[in-house]
């Protein structure tokens, strides 16, 4: 227990809506949400009032009716989320990149060089807000559990170190909530015992899982690829009908194999997850004998899966989120595979390969495939969602 905290989390604060309010200075200190008819982030100022991620538009409105909503701009928040991460390497080359706006630090070769973790946190801090101009708060513990749930207890633009010998004092008190894999259905399983608090449930039968964040072994694992590549896309609550599901899958399908063929990359399993209207969820899976990465070919997988599952469960009329994803990745430097016969997987590989060209050089919207075409132009596109892609 006398190891010294060496492990970082640190999270760019409502990521989002802090991008938009960098760019145009007159949002700053109003109530943000990004979307429209959802939202998909909020600023500080707009939760204050209670819009958080996921709400309909029409409420978010009620609740704040000062509320700005903006379109959302993907490139800069890639932009310059790149950029925060590069501020993170030049303090250790141990930076695990979770998502778009969040990594794990292992500093423990950078004391040294740079002073305590604490000491680079604070560093880290103010070369993010004064170099690119975003709030980031970050968490130092022993562990990378203690270390997420210190950033998240630091937020908003605040640093928290967990000593070790402060652990479970600090630990304990915290709602069942913060520990990984409580949402909201177990939340509420515990809660109908009287469990409240991490201290409640490690009085309970489950108190392995209350102290788990003591005991995480995990390293800080940097670069490498992951195993799966997706999108998804969140909305108001929908009949899905056949329009719906092509016009939505086929966008996300594009996205999708163009982000695998961005990296000479295939993948052989095919998952769709469909969202129902009371919140229930579903997912339904297909491995294919050989790896795909054509739009098409994606999108009609996708689309037999969805009407499969829909057929399963024609008890929910609605939907409100549609997901791809593609795991069982290869590398496919070229097109090598029949499964549609060559002619027809061929022609497809190579014209998604014309169409990538052609985005390059002058932007996404520049060509497309009608219908997601139409779906990205009709919509927020899915980078703008709080709803994680995964990455390559």
């Amino acid at each position: 227990m006398a190891r010294v905290p060496t492990i970082l989390h640190a999270d760019l604060d409502a990521f989002y809506a802090s991008v938009e309010q960098l760019r145009c200075p007159e949002l700053r200190g109003r109530p943000v949400a990004v979307g429209g008819g959802v939202v998909l982030a909020a600023s500080y100022e707009a939760k204050r009032y209670g819009v958080s991620g996921g709400m309909a538009g029409w409420r978010a409105r009620q609740l704040c009716p000062d509320l700005v909503f903006v379109g959302g701009h993907f490139c800069e928040y890639q932009r310059l989320a790149d950029e925060v991460m590069a501020v993170f390497a030049d303090f250790t080359p141990h930076v695990q990149r979770i998502s778009i706006d969040e990594a794990f630090l292992d500093v423990a070769g950078s004391v040294h060089l740079f002073g305590s973790a604490e000491r680079i946190g604070r560093d880290i801090r103010a070369r993010v807000r004064t170099e690119i101009g975003l709030p980031v708060s970050v968490g130092v513990a022993r562990t990378k559990s203690l270390a997420k749930i210190a950033s998240q207890a630091a937020k908003p633009d605040g640093l928290l170190v967990v000593p070790p010998d402060g652990e479970r004092e600090f630990l304990l008190p915290l709602p069942v909530d913060v520990l990984w894999g409580v949402g909201p259905a177990t939340r509420a399983k515990f809660a109908a015992r009287g469990i409240h608090t991490v201290a409640q449930l490690a009085e309970s039968p489950w108190a392995e899982q209350a102290l788990a964040p003591l005991v995480d072994a995990r390293p800080v694992r940097k670069g490498g690829r992951a195993g799966s590549v997706g999108a998804q896309s969140a909305f108001a609550r929908a009949f899905p009908t056949d329009d719906l599901l092509a016009s939505v899958l086929g966008h996300l399908a594009d996205r999708v194999a163009c982000r695998l063929r961005a990296k000479n990359r295939a993948g052989r399993t095919v998952t769709v997850r469909i969202r129902f209207a009371g919140a229930r969820a579903i997912t339904h899976a297909r491995t294919l004998p050989d790896p795909v990465a054509a739009t098409l070919t994606l999108t009609e997988i996708a689309l037999q899966l969805a009407r499969e599952g829909l057929a399963r469960h024609r008890e929910n009329p609605q939907i409100s989120l549609l997901a791809i994803s593609v795991s069982k990745l290869v590398d496919q430097p070229a097109v090598q595979l029949d499964l549609l016969g060559p002619d027809t997987y061929s022609a497809r590989w190579t014209l998604d390969h014309s169409i990538d060209a052609v985005r390059s050089r002058f932007g996404r919207r520049a060509v497309g495939y009608a219908r997601p075409a139409l779906a990205a132009a009709t919509s927020v596109p899915d980078e703008f969602r709080q709803l994680a892609e995964h990455e390559l």
